[in-house]
């Protein structure tokens, strides 16, 4: 009986450390993910991007086709400039310019007008640091949490909660056997609306550049608006005027 007791007692102990050995932290899935798309040196190498593609939104009146170019640099610069025709909906040429030089955002809009871009948005711009802010988000003051795992469709994956110091909470889906991101989900307000909406965006198609893995097709879901993006050209550490990142002169 003792005998039994024993081996009981050693098999109970064994679960607990085989449990505590495989428990893993968020720490631990943000470098797993780090080095999953390239690791911690070869992100460090990239400085600026430069992403050419289409997007493609789904209207009342169908499937709508354009161009999408995408501009990043360290640490935190951004421009993007979509071009759709939306002649079908009678609104003519669609062209949003969009653009954060790393303090102020502004937005040059042919359907709803230049404006600043402020509140929520811009400190989300603010928070989206290049190449990714799983680097560096604890020298900006954010926080990440792991959350219970999830299914994204037939997948397990982890949740990571990233928290910044303002604006909006960001979970990103980590595949639990590949550690890619899956999708992340993050509720942003919505002047417009005057409300919070929240927007859903899958990832796929990794493909290596310059030994960091990407995603090539970025598909968006919201209450307000969906869309599809396919890459189709990826530079690293291309000369970029920084003129483009700012508001243009009067």
């Amino acid at each position: 009986m003792r005998s039994v007791t024993k081996r009981l007692m050693v098999a109970s102990l064994l679960a607990i450390w085989a449990d505590a050995a495989s428990a893993q932290t968020a720490n631990d899935i943000v470098e797993r993910a780090l080095t999953a798309i390239g690791g911690r040196a070869a992100l460090a190498k990239i400085k600026s991007r430069s992403t050419t593609g289409t997007i493609t939104l789904s209207t009342p009146a169908g499937e709508l086709a354009g161009s999408i170019e995408t501009l990043n640099a360290a640490p935190n610069k951004s421009r993007a400039l979509i071009k759709v025709d939306l002649s079908a909906l009678g609104a003519g040429l669609l062209v949003l310019d969009q653009r954060f030089n790393g303090v102020a955002g502004y937005a040059l809009d042919s359907l709803q007008g230049n404006h600043d871009i402020t509140g929520n948005q811009l400190d989300n711009m603010t928070n989206s640091s290049f190449p990714t802010p799983l680097l560096n988000y604890k020298e900006l003051g954010a926080t990440i949490t792991l959350g219970a795992k999830e299914k994204v469709g037939d997948r397990d994956a982890y949740v990571l909660v990233f928290e910044p110091v303002t604006g909006s909470v960001v979970r990103d889906f980590i595949d639990a056997e590949t550690y890619m991101i899956l999708k992340t989900v993050v509720k942003v307000d919505v002047p417009q609306l005057g409300r919070e909406v929240e927007q859903t965006v899958e990832f796929s198609d990794y493909r290596a550049v310059d030994g960091i893995k990407l995603p090539f097709r970025m598909s968006a879901t919201s209450a307000v608006q969906n869309y599809t993006v396919e890459v189709a050209k990826v530079e690293h550490n291309v000369q970029i005027d920084e003129k483009l990142f700012s508001k243009p002169p009067q």
